[in-house]
Formats: C-alpha cells, sequence, structure tokens
C-alpha cells in the first residue's frame, strides 16, 4: 500500500532541513571533493576573445575608427597578397627594410633617377652590377617570402640610355638657356643710334 501523502510530505520537509541546517541535527555535511581550476582549452581561449569582442562591439570601442566605412585601399583588380607591406613602405617612406622581393622592385621603379643623379659612368656600371648581383641573390634565397619578379638589367643598353638621357637634358638646358637669353634681349629697351641733341 502506497505511503500516506501527509507522511512523505513530512520525510521531504525533514531531508530538506536535514540538507540546509545540518547543524541542528548534529550532522556533519558530506566532504566534497576539493575542485581544481580545469586548463583552458584551445576552444575556451576562443569563446573568450569572442565574447571579449562582442562586448567591446556593445559598448561602441569600435565605433568611428579612422577609414571606418571606407573600402580597403590597395585592392586592385589583381590580386596582390604583399599590398600592405608595400603600402606601408610606401606611407612611411622606409628604405632597405622588408623582403629582398619588395625592396628590389621598389629600387628598380627608381633605379633611372638614381643612374641619373651619376656623373661618370664606371659609376653607372657598378651600380648597375650592383643591383644585377643582389637580384640574382634574391632569386637564390630560400627563406621564403614573396618571389622575386624583378629583371636584371642589362649593363650596356642601360649605359646607352644613362648616355642618351644626359645627352638630351644638356640639349634641354642649352634650349633653356638660350629662350632666357632671347627673352633677356628682347625685354631690353632698344639702344639709341643717335644722342639727343
Amino acid at each position: 500500500m502506497p505511503d500516506d501523502p501527509r507522511e512523505a510530505a513530512a520525510r521531504y520537509r525533514l531531508d530538506r532541513e536535514r540538507r540546509e541546517h545540518p547543524e541542528r541535527f548534529g550532522d556533519e555535511p558530506e566532504p566534497q571533493p576539493p575542485t581544481t581550476p580545469r586548463p583552458m582549452t584551445e576552444t575556451d581561449r576562443w569563446a573568450y576573445v569572442e565574447t571579449s569582442i562582442q562586448q567591446a562591439i556593445r559598448r561602441g570601442e569600435f565605433d568611428d575608427l579612422p577609414g571606418a566605412g571606407k573600402p580597403l585601399e590597395g585592392l586592385g583588380d589583381h590580386h596582390d597578397p604583399d599590398w600592405w607591406i608595400r603600402r606601408k613602405i610606401q606611407t612611411e617612406q622606409l628604405t632597405g627594410l622588408g623582403p629582398a622581393a619588395l625592396t628590389l622592385r621598389v629600387e628598380n621603379t627608381a633605379l633611372e633617377q638614381t643612374l641619373d643623379a651619376m656623373s661618370r659612368e664606371g659609376d653607372v656600371r657598378e651600380a648597375l652590377e650592383d643591383f644585377n648581383r643582389r637580384v640574382i641573390e634574391a632569386r637564390r634565397q630560400l627563406l621564403g617570402g614573396p618571389p622575386v619578379v624583378t629583371p636584371t638589367r642589362d649593363v650596356d643598353a642601360e649605359v646607352a640610355a644613362w648616355h642618351g638621357r644626359r645627352a638630351q637634358r644638356e640639349r634641354d638646358a642649352a634650349h633653356a638657356q638660350a629662350a632666357q637669353q632671347a627673352a633677356a634681349e628682347a625685354s631690353r629697351p632698344p639702344r639709341r643710334l643717335f644722342g639727343r641733341r
């Protein structure tokens, strides 16, 4: 025969009170095993980071950042994975930094201006040979990074082009000087052949 509901309710109340207040009944609480914090797993770290980011977004800490709502610059029609490195080098005007492939590309674009600043053919040849040597060394390296696509330069052809640009600059300077002299002579008042009487 099932227990009387009143007795079951009384037993339930007594058990509950014994669990909540063991000191009243002289019972000692059961010893609980010591809890040691478990080590943080990779999933826990990712969850913590994601939660922190979401909370920062809700607080508005990412609002009004520079460049917010603007497209990323440097992403053209072709895919260049190193666009941000080149951009940083250009904006900060850094020289000699970064992978050899990128520094050689930058140097290759400004090589003619560098050569034009030189006054002797021997210096031009030496600079071109040094550039070609560094391009070849960068191609041989096995350190990784972007591939070296910078071409070597034909020394004789570049020296001939240097002579041509130099001769053109000299002709342009001579024409400019002649034009200045003609303008100066035209601006002088005409000389009188006969003096006043």
